[in-house]
């Protein structure tokens, strides 16, 4: 299997539902939250996410239309970042919380920008080397991020731990635990073992805790939104982990 292809198809898919459910819905979807309801035109801006998120997510399925769709995603959602994640940091810049819902929004950006990079013809910037290893900086701080909020929120991580795996705190600890050792890994290591890491983690997050509550029907708000948010980044991670070059780190340390 070209394990590449596929990455970039569930990437693409992933962004296509995500338009979708914010069209069925009729309002944003899940990996948008929170828009205050001041917004201006906040109803125009909902359909253009659904827009962004199809247009995007079908673009990208095309090796002809790939490049642009994941620049313009990039774009869309860097932006988005700044003026929806980033200002919750400003405000509460001691609070874990805000650190980690901008982290979310992190992995996409890094999904998307290694996308484009990917299937860029132009090696400048965005495109080339350094901008493969910013994006893999901002996965690297985002999965740090990921990493510190298992434990600054024990009380709210241990609970999802599915039942039949004994001492909930061991596990809201050891994979807070991976999530930091992925990130740094990334900085000072290996883009490949520490991506490949943290996709497995990511994916097994999502199977295994969302998984189960989906299928038994028992979705609060709570569970919709932090399921479709785990699906995104599993998709993303998919990515970041297929085409991070071996050997590599985003920061060379020499060892004597």
């Amino acid at each position: 299997m070209n394990w590449k292809f596929a990455s970039h198809s569930i990437f693409g898919l992933t962004f296509i539902t995500i338009g979708l459910i914010g069209l069925a819905s009729g309002t944003f979807a899940p990996i948008w939250n929170p828009v205050p309801e001041t917004v201006p035109a906040r109803d125009v801006l909902q359909w253009i996410t659904v827009l962004v998120a199809v247009g995007c997510g079908a673009g990208l399925l095309a090796r002809r239309t790939a490049a642009l769709a994941a620049l313009a995603l990039l774009a869309f959602l860097f932006v988005w970042t700044a003026f929806f994640k980033v200002p919750f940091i400003i405000r509460a810049p001691l609070e874990e919380v805000s650190y980690q819902s901008t982290g979310e929004n992190a992995v996409l950006i890094a999904g998307a920008w290694v996308l484009y990079c990917a299937f860029s013809r132009n090696q400048r910037f965005p495109a080339g080397k350094a901008g493969v290893r910013l994006a893999y900086a901002l996965y690297s701080l985002a999965l740090i991020a990921f990493g510190l909020s298992h434990f600054v929120y024990l009380e709210m991580t241990a609970p999802l731990v599915p039942s039949w795996l004994p001492g909930p705190v061991f596990w809201a600890y050891g994979t807070g635990a991976i999530y930091l050792a992925c990130g740094f890994v990334i900085l000072v290591g290996s883009t490949r073992w520490g991506s490949i890491a943290a996709a497995l983690q990511i994916g097994l997050i999502t199977v295994l805790v969302w998984g189960p509550i989906v299928i038994a029907g028992k979705l609060s708000a709570m569970h919709w939104q932090e399921t479709i948010v785990s699906v995104a980044l599993t998709a993303a991670a998919l990515v970041l982990a297929s085409e991070s070059p071996p050997k590599t780190a985003v920061f060379r340390v020499p060892f004597r």
